[in-house]
Parts: structure tokens; sequence; C-alpha cells
């Protein structure tokens, strides 16, 4: 029998967010625990939210803030299972807020774990801090130089953009874009891998078709990137709004895209993006594009292909502009981008998404299947080689996709030719305009001297 002082561990329910996991024992020592103990019984009790049970506990003179072997309190026990009722009870009869367990999990972060939302607003209500961000350090020594102050970001009236994760903030002076990372991270090991990836990529990049990394918040919860902020918005908004771009419009464009792709391929550490497509271009006040977001880029390190240990979801990537390799989850490497880039240019003709009349779950099948987004823009739109400019970039065989440092020089040589033609348009006219200006400049003395005579002959 269980003495009264003697610690016990509470093994019902859902266990704490940093918990290691946990075999069950045979001999019931690891399982549940003979209501013996007041004391457990209020474990037990806030476990399944009865109400009249913790009320008649807490009035016998039960210590709302017991702890059992792993230093768990009811109050996380309640704040796991997400029952608003029962933390407002404890917290009404004492307990404290921001408990720790033997791992340092509080009732807000075990909330956050579980995603109950109601019991998080409800323990902050209450003071509750939120839980250290996984990059925090020790001493000031170890503060990494972009880190910035979470204070020095202001949010008032800021502005969600396209993806929900994006927000407008001012920042000393200017507008920034700030990528929030939800409460959830914490206890998630892949999304945290994921924050410090992105982080290692953006300190590495510096180009003009490449978004400008300025910090990140590393340091407090929730934790944040900041970037330039670009208030024309994304490529895709843009599409939107105009259709079809005129061919020379969407050449300038693509070698904004390319060049910028290029940089990152071409970098000492090749980048692979993996999630090109239009929404994640965004345009500059003159007009300029710039590759961004790479929460899903991949480093080459050593090897010059990789393989993911799962399938990407659709929630890592937008579904329409995946290349086939990815899909298939087979061995991958940079020309995943070149064929995301192939699409996008097609589009920026056409005016429609690849495939948008089909659902978007089917579309990466169909590129599985070989099939292609057809082309219906007359002909005049590809002309000087751009369809098979495109039909390149999207080969079903990635060695055969060209690099972006092959296509650059191939889509400079294709502009000047549609330049030069549009050119000519307007020179002819001109031309012809001023080939009678200096036939009449060169005949026009005679006929001064013509119908100066003839005025004379009028005359006299």
């Amino acid at each position: 029998m269980e003495q009264p002082n003697s610690p016990v561990r509470f093994k019902l329910g859902k266990q704490s967010s940093l918990a290691p996991e946990r075999a069950e024992r045979e001999d019931g020592e690891d399982g549940v625990v003979i209501d013996i103990d007041p004391r457990v019984r209020l474990m037990y009790s806030a476990n399944e939210a009865d109400i009249e049970g913790i009320k008649e506990l807490l009035e016998c003179g039960t210590d709302v803030n017991f702890r059992d072997i792993d230093k768990r309190t009811a109050l996380h026990v309640a704040a796991c299972q997400g029952s608003t009722d029962v933390v407002q009870l404890l917290l009404d009869n004492g307990a404290q807020v921001d408990p720790k367990d033997r791992w340092g999990s509080t009732p807000l972060a075990d909330a956050i774990h579980y995603k109950n939302h109601a019991v998080i607003k409800l323990l902050e209500k209450h003071g509750a801090k939120p839980p250290m961000a996984p990059m925090h350090v020790n001493t000031c020594c170890e503060v990494p130089e972009y880190e910035i102050d979470a204070k020095e970001l202001d949010f008032t009236n800021s502005i969600e953009l396209s993806k929900g994760t994006f927000h407008i903030a001012s920042w000393r002076g200017i507008q920034v874009a700030v990528k929030k990372f939800g409460e959830n991270v914490i206890a998630d090991e892949d999304k945290v891998r994921a924050f410090r990836d992105e982080l290692a990529l953006l300190q590495k990049i510096r180009h003009p078709n490449v978004v400008q990394f300025l910090g990140a918040v590393t340091q407090s919860s929730p934790m944040m990137i900041v970037t330039e902020y670009l208030p024309k918005g994304d490529l895709r908004q843009y599409l939107n709004r105009k259709g079809a771009l005129k061919p020379t419009k969407a050449l300038r464009f693509a070698m904004d895209i390319a060049r910028g792709m290029n940089y990152l391929h071409e970098h000492k550490e090749a980048i692979i993006h993996r999630d090109l497509e239009p929404s994640n271009i965004l345009r500059d006040d003159t007009g300029h594009l710039k590759v961004a977001d790479f929460g899903v880029s991949k480093l080459l390190k050593v090897t010059n292909r990789v393989k993911e240990d799962k399938p990407l979801t659709y929630e890592d990537s937008y579904r329409r502009y995946v290349a086939p390799e990815v899909f298939r989850n087979e061995e991958y490497d940079t020309k995943v981008d070149v064929f995301s880039f192939a699409l996008i240019l097609q589009e920026m003709i056409e005016g429609y998404p690849p495939f948008h009349a089909k659902e978007e779950n089917d579309v990466p099948k169909l590129y599985a299947a070989k099939e292609r987004p057809p082309f219906k823009a007359p002909t005049k739109s590809y002309a000087h080689g751009l369809r098979e400019l495109i039909e390149e970039c999207w080969n079903e065989k990635p060695t055969k996709r060209p690099s972006f440092k092959q296509i650059i020089p191939r889509l400079e040589s294709i502009y000047k030719k549609f330049d030069c033609k549009n050119n000519w348009k307007v020179i002819r006219p001109l031309r012809c305009f001023q080939h009678l200006e200096a036939m009449w400049k060169k005949d026009a003395p005679n006929l001064s001297s013509r119908n100066g005579s003839s005025r004379s002959t009028r005359h006299i």
C-alpha cells in the first residue's frame, strides 16, 4: 500500500509533451494507482474532468499543487485533456500556473502540444509564460548575430499576407514580412528541424533576385523569420489579375526567376528550392521578381542527389508544380526546380495554371504518367524556340533538362528576337516617314524655284 507521503506516478490519460516513451510494466508499478491517496484521486478526477469530485477533494484540504513522481500536477493533466472547466477550477483554488514537470514541460506547453486552444488562452490569461523556444541559448554570447528582439516587431495594424504564416510588421522604421511559427512547433521535432534548416539557408543567400533575409526571433516563442517586404505582392496575384502576359513580359519575368534559381543552384552548397511556384515568387518596386520562401528547401552537401525519408505531403509543397520524381518519392536533384520553372513559364504565356481544369490531387499523377499541360496560345507566342525550351525543361528524364546556367542565355537570345520584332513594327513606319521627309527636303529647292517663278509670272 502507498503511504500518503510517498511519491506516486499518475499513468492515466495523456502524458507530458516532453516525456519520453515509457514501456508498460506487467506488475502494475507503472499502471493505475488505486485511489488510496486523495492526491492521486485529484489527478484522476482532473483526467476524467470530474468537477464535483475535484471540488470535494479540495474542500477536504487536498493539496491542489500536489506533484507525482514525474513532478506533474493536476493542472498538467487537465491541460493535456483540454478541459477548460477543470483548469479554471484548479486555478481558482490556487493552482500554480507555470509548474514544470521532470522534463521541463508546463501546463501551457502541454496544452500547446495537444492543440487545446481554449486552454492555451485561459492559461495565458492567468499569466502563463510561453514555453522556451527550442533554439534558446543559456548565455548572451551564444545568441546569434541575426537575432531580433521580438519587442522590436510592431504588429499593430498588421496585415496577413497570401500565406497564413506571413504577416506585415514594422521594424526599426521599415515594413518587413514576418513568417511566424506557431506554438506547436515547440513540440514538433520535424518543424523545429525545418526552422533551423530554413535559417541556415537564408543566412547564405545574397542576390538581387532572391528575397533578402533580415533576421530572426529564436530566443522567445513564437519563433519568427524576418525578410524584406515587397508590397507589390506575389506572381500568383499578378497572374490572377493580368492573365496571359505578352511574350516579352513573360520572358523578362522568366529571366529574373532563372537568375535567382541559378544563384541557388550554383551556390557552394547547392540549394534546391523544391517549392517553386507563383505564390513563392515576389515582385519588387521596380517590377522585377525575387524567389522567396525556403521552408522546404534542401542543401546538397556531399551527394549530388537526395531522397526523402518519407514522401512529401501536399502541405509541404504546391502540387501543381511538383516534379514527377518527387511525387514518386525517388532520388532527385536541382532539376526538380527546372521542371517547376517550365510550368510557370508556360502559365505566364497561356494565362492559366497547369491543368487548371483538373483537381489538384490528380495533377502530379498526370506528370508521373508523362502528360504535360497543352499549348493553346497562338504559335507566335512561342516563337524563336520558346516552346522547345519549355519542353526540354519539363522532360521526363531529369538529366535531359537544362540547368539554369544554360537556360539564362537561351532566354536572353529569345527575348532579343521578340524585342527586335516588336521594335521593327515601330521603326518601319518611322523609317517610311523619314524617307518621305528626306525626299521632300531633296526636292524642296526645285519646288520653291518653280513656285517662285510662277508667282513672279503672275505678279508681272
